[in-house]
């Protein structure tokens, strides 16, 4: 049973395997003019070092044993322009080696990238971030290093195992019969050693992964790590993965080791069977001192391709494991997969009508028969205890999450009907931790609306009462932002995502814990903004800070993911359920 358990198990990966070479075989084939321009040097190269065995055996019959001076020198001329053409070749060669691999990646990291900006957030949830950068970066590396180093092999070592095969058999049937006999022997260490160092190849990358990942969490964590002192448990759980990564390594490298000393053996082997049977014949007058020269040579030119190719192995696992690892990605549903086209988003007045809507992640139900109505223009408060869902009903109408029953309507349209690009395009959110990317101020506001104007972002910076604060930056909206706007307080990053909000002008405003982080003047400051930016929108607020919401038209509370009181204010406070109750405690 466990037998069939491992076969089937090795017919998995060895599909695998197919699948992924035959797959990184049609990027190459998107090369195909530079590719057929390297056949035809590998060919030119190929057989230049193919003729000077021959010259070599024919000098030593013709030349060097008639003691004919002027036919060995120009024999060594020959050999001369042979030997510095085939270099001028291979170096050829490698220049456009290395410019189809060097395309290959560009067209991988494109599409890599291009996938990951597309998933949904549900993926971004399930997956370590730095496990993510590692198949960006590390993987990418291995895949280039094996295009680069390995490919330009492969095809050279082919045309050179089917070249000196051939002027074995030209030379003598007999002693090419002596050659093969190594050939199974190589053939049978490969096999086996293909077959262990797979598995462990893929676990160096998976672990390098998982190592890059725990740093990432560690480096963006360190205030957490410093502040309750767990800088020597950090470090020990470090020395954890890395031996592991560690440990991987060295049992994939341990195992493709064995290949050099084992095909170094085999083909001195080979040699030595080569010299003994060709000496032989030669004092037996079978085969001439030159024909058994040029064979020794050309036994060195089939043996070493396969030679390279072993030692090259590792490499070539690597690479393949790293495109798996790509791929995986690659191949993942993004959330704008959708079989049928479907219609812009082009609500105008923004009424928003939820009607008994569920939603699970996974298993776990998060909202229960949600349903309320907000009417165009109107503001409406969710306040809730901390988990309740009042975020998760923010994550449904943007469709970073899709609902698990009933449904949501924009102006009497069910969103899902609605293209996902430009149902967002038609919202603007602002959240608690306000993102800023590397760049200037000018940059961060304008990434509401990429083709504005510099007048426009000052407007918009204005009207979020941002422009006096950016004004006495350093170089004012030229200001360059370091990560995450890193430069900035807390209540200047939010006032930049106000007013990028702004520029956007969505027709549905959400905002999420917008000033729960930041003191009581400047949550003045951003209330300003958000004043300007809330007229005449349908909005979405969620906060703790009940003084925030109490003039809003409508508040849900939202309790263990259900609407069980609404109304306004005043209402709330008259029902005396749990909006009451949190007031009354907030007041005293």
């Amino acid at each position: 049973m466990d037998k069939n358990r491992e076969a089937d198990r090795e017919g998995k990966k060895a599909k695998r395997t197919r699948a992924t070479s035959a797959r990184m075989l049609g990027y190459l084939q998107q090369q195909r003019g530079t590719l057929i321009s390297l056949t035809l040097l590998v060919l030119t190269g190929s057989v230049l070092t193919l003729l000077a065995p021959y010259l070599l055996g024919l000098a030593v019959d013709e030349y060097i044993l008639l003691h004919n001076v002027n036919g060995m020198i120009r024999v060594c001329i020959l050999l001369l322009i042979i030997y510095v053409t085939a270099s001028l070749v291979s170096w050829l060669q490698n220049h456009l080696m290395a410019a189809v691999s060097s395309r290959v990646v560009w067209k991988l990291r494109e599409e890599l990238f291009g996938r990951l900006s597309r998933l949904p957030l549900r993926f971004f949830d399930r997956s370590k971030h730095g496990d993510l950068m590692s198949r960006t970066t590390n993987d990418m590396e291995n895949i280039s290093n094996t295009l680069n180093q390995t490919l330009l092999q492969a095809i050279t070592s082919t045309i050179m195992l089917i070249g000196s095969f051939g002027m074995m058999l030209y030379l003598n049937i007999w002693l090419t019969l002596v050659a093969m006999v190594t050939i199974p022997v190589v053939l049978f260490v490969i096999r086996r050693i293909v077959k262990q160092t797979k598995f462990h190849f893929a676990q160096q990358q998976k672990r390098l992964g998982t190592l890059n990942g725990y740093m990432e969490e560690m480096i963006t964590g360190q205030k957490a790590v410093k502040l309750y002192h767990r800088e020597q448990r950090e470090s020990e759980q470090f020395a954890v993965q890395n031996e592991e990564l560690t440990r991987a390594g060295i049992r994939a490298q341990i195992l493709s080791g064995f290949v050099g000393p084992t095909m170094n053996m085999t083909n001195h082997l080979n040699f030595m069977l080569i010299a003994v049977a060709g000496a032989w014949m030669a004092v037996n007058e079978w085969v001439t001192v030159g024909i058994v020269v040029s064979f020794l040579n050309y036994s060195r030119q089939f043996s070493g391709p396969l030679n390279q190719l072993a030692n090259q192995y590792n490499m070539i696992q690597s690479g393949i494991a790293g495109a798996e690892r790509v791929f995986e990605i690659i191949d993942t549903p993004t959330e704008f997969d959708e079989e049928t086209p479907l219609r812009q988003a082009d609500f105008k007045h923004g009424r928003v009508d939820f009607d008994k809507v569920d939603f699970a992640y996974d298993v776990n139900p998060i909202l229960r028969q949600v349903s309320f109505t907000a009417e165009p223009g109107q503001t409406i408060a969710l306040v809730g205890p901390t988990g309740a869902g009042k975020t998760t009903i923010i994550n449904m109408l943007t469709r970073f999450y899709e609902i698990s029953g009933g449904s949501i309507r924009i102006d009497g349209t069910d969103i899902r009907s609605y293209d996902k690009e430009s149902l967002r395009s038609r919202l603007g959110i602002v959240l608690q931790d306000a993102h800023l990317f590397s760049g200037t101020v000018l940059d961060n506001i304008r990434y509401g609306r990429l083709k504005a104007t510099e007048e426009e972002v000052m407007a918009a910076a204005k009207l979020a009462n941002a422009d006096a604060m950016i004004r006495k930056l350093p170089q004012g909206y030229q200001t360059k932002l370091s990560a995450e706007g890193g430069n900035l307080s807390q209540g200047q990053r939010q006032l930049v995502t106000i007013a990028r909000a702004i520029l956007a002008d969505p027709a549905i405003l959400i905002l999420d814990e917008a000033t729960s982080s930041v003191d009581t003047r400047t949550e003045m400051q951003i209330q300003e903004g958000l004043r300007v930016l809330m007229k005449g929108r349908t909005s979405f607020v969620i906060a703790h800070r009940l003084n925030t919401i109490r003039s809003a038209d409508r508040i849900l509370v939202i309790r263990d993911g259900e609407v069980t009181e609404q109304g306004t204010h005043e209402e709330l406070l008259a029902l005396k359920g749990f909006y009451y109750g949190s007031h009354m405690l907030l007041a005293k």
